[in-house]
């Protein structure tokens, strides 16, 4: 993990504006928070989430339709499941010192989408030394090239071999736990292929599953993400040459969800 020495000013944060994207939740709220504690300026845009019949339509576009409806009902029924992992996810935020609760200090604009032309407006308006995105649409190759400073991903999940959604499940399923961590990126007009910058890797505990899995990637990896920020606003971004196999992984559909889950207590 990254451990970087950090100028700061009269505040004790670092100077520099930091815009950060996002759809919110409590995961995204435990990197911003840290992150405000850290950095001097940070301002978040928050976007409406997608609506469901959005994704399964896009999703069946590149899928088909009966993985996109197998996709979508793992996410429905996985939701059940939620509040019998409020304990274990209590424990995690105590083990990282982190909080998912938002601070109201922090200021945050409610857009649309982080690709239509507001969010253009606001970034361009604020005119910050970096943007990072976490938890949010994929963001467009139009929108990126007006954004005139670099744009940074936190993604769950260690590039390349597991871009794209649910990085540290199929790590787990794949016997892959070694690889059961977090990256944070470079964006690029591809899904998750930007130049890597740090990553952090973690072991999961038994009674995890896909709902505590990102909260575990995201607190134990703010420092990472604030390296990645430091770095960004004094002018060193330093990519990494990672080789691998690079895939692109989405949600388990029901039936692969309930086989390892029965199977190999994969959840």
């Amino acid at each position: 993990m990254a451990d970087a020495q950090h100028e700061t000013n009269t505040t004790g944060k670092q100077p520099g504006r930091v815009v950060i994207m996002t759809a919110g939740g409590e995961n995204p709220w435990v990197m911003i928070n840290a992150l405000a504690a850290r950095f001097d300026d940070i301002v978040v845009l928050q976007e409406q989430p997608e609506s469901k019949g959005l994704f399964l339509r896009r999703r069946a576009r590149k899928l088909g339709w009966p993985m996109a409806l197998g996709q979508l009902a793992t996410m429905v029924a996985s939701r059940f499941g939620k509040r019998f992992t409020r304990k274990r996810a209590h424990e995690i935020l105590r083990l990282y010192g982190a909080s998912a609760t938002p601070d109201p200090r922090v200021p945050v604009r409610q857009i649309l989408s982080i690709n239509d032309n507001e969010a253009v407006a606001h970034i361009r308006q604020l005119a910050p030394g970096v943007v990072f995105l976490i938890s949010c649409r994929m963001l467009k190759p139009a929108a990126l090239a007006q954004i005139p400073c670099p744009v940074i991903n936190f993604h769950a999940g260690i590039n390349p071999r597991y871009r794209g959604l649910m990085g540290g499940y199929w790590a787990r399923v794949s016997h892959d736990v070694g690889n059961f961590g977090a990256t944070v990126h470079l964006v690029d007009e591809g899904v998750d292929t930007g130049s890597i910058l740090y990553q952090s890797r973690q072991t999961p505990d038994p009674r995890d599953t896909m709902h505590t899995y990102p909260l575990l990637q995201t607190a134990a990896s703010t420092d990472i993400a604030i390296a990645a920020l430091d770095d960004a606003l004094k002018g060193r971004l330093r990519p990494l040459d990672v080789a691998g196999p690079s895939q692109q992984w989405y949600h388990p559909p029901i039936w692969t969800w309930l086989w390892t889950g029965i199977r190999r207590d994969i959840w």
